[in-house]
């Protein structure tokens, strides 16, 4: 995915390995991603050659991508990312209703595989509505224009709907993109609305790029 991307675009695409749950959990993956982003965010024209930044992921990527921009501007009066792709991030840890109802349904994944995993980097549930855990309720001004990508039968459909609506309503450029019978992790899966999705999306960051 990050070399189609590279080479769709023109971007350099930096993956960051942060630290996994249930050994290390919250923050640690949000320290991790917000490490790298500082990095960047002082070294890109060094590294790279050029000033443009953008960020994303496709699930766990995206569910982490908008806590550090957040961060980002909050911790380090920084705003300077271009692009923000989001593809069907888990941004309510204390779970959307989609995540309940879709997930009963579980294609590909379920609400038991939700719990699992929330349980695992989330064990206090005192702080799952955290806005630094579950960007459904941090402030989102100041946030770079975003694409939100998301198919109808994936358990984080709310998730995106709610979040593209809060994106905007702070003022802020979207565009949702969703995609009828698509499942959790659609697009790198082989379903018939990849090709698409993925072509939405490079198209996106190469103009936000530009």
């Amino acid at each position: 995915m990050l070399e189609r991307i590279a080479d769709a675009t023109g971007l350099a695409a930096v993956s960051v390995e942060y630290r996994l749950a249930p050994a290390h959990p919250y923050p640690a993956a949000w320290d991790d991603c917000e490490a790298a982003a500082v990095w960047l965010a002082k070294n890109v024209k060094a590294e790279f050659g050029a000033s443009t930044l953008a960020i994303g992921g496709e699930s766990a990527g995206a569910t982490l991508a908008v806590p550090v921009l957040v961060r980002m501007r909050d911790k380090h009066a920084f705003t300077g990312f271009q692009a923000a792709n989001l593809s069907y991030g888990n941004y309510d840890t204390s779970m959307t209703p989609s995540q309940k109802w879709i997930g009963a349904r579980r294609f590909l994944i379920g609400t038991v595989d939700i719990e699992q995993c929330s349980n695992a980097y989330a064990p206090d549930v005192s702080q799952r509505r955290n806005p630094d855990m579950s960007a459904l309720y941090a402030e989102l001004s100041r946030m770079p224009p975003a694409l939100f990508s998301v198919g109808t039968l994936d358990p984080f459909l709310d998730d995106s709907l709610f979040v593209y609506a809060r994106w905007i309503a702070a003022g802020n450029p979207a565009e949702l993109a969703v995609y009828p019978g698509a499942p959790h992790a659609f697009n790198i899966i082989g379903h018939p609305h990849a090709a698409a999705a993925n072509a939405r999306i490079d198209a996106f960051l190469k103009a936000r790029a530009a």
